[in-house]
């Protein structure tokens, strides 16, 4: 079943008290236990979207993509883009609370809290 997820920035020493004006905004096929599906997304490939939002940027719009070795990214519709990749996306439980680490383009890691999954 696809579920559209919501991340914000967590605290970072940028934004001590994290952002909610930072942060993605993710359409994917979840299972019963909350972990990514893969055989979802393999039929759902055109409807697993992405938005990275942030404070004083425009937003940028695209996909969410799957690897060999379970590895999963974001690729996005400007070409001039590099992938985000999602460290160890395949194991995490999205559940409101849980928190994700994603790797900007400028290769920062960064720490975001899931805020919602509906």
């Amino acid at each position: 079943m696809l579920k559209k997820i919501r991340l914000e920035l967590a605290r970072t020493q940028q934004f001590p008290q994290g952002s909610p004006d930072c942060g993605y905004e993710i359409v994917a096929p979840l299972d019963g236990k909350g972990h990514l599906d893969t055989a979802g997304w393999k039929a759902n490939k055109d409807k697993c979207t992405v938005r990275r939002f942030w404070r004083n940027e425009d937003d940028q719009t695209g996909r969410l993509v799957h690897h060999k070795g379970n590895h999963w990214a974001i690729e996005y519709e400007n070409d001039a883009l590099d992938e985000e990749p999602i460290f160890r996306f395949d194991r995490h439980i999205f559940t409101e609370g849980e928190y994700i680490s994603i790797t900007e383009h400028d290769e920062t890691e960064m720490p975001f809290k899931i805020v919602s999954v509906k």
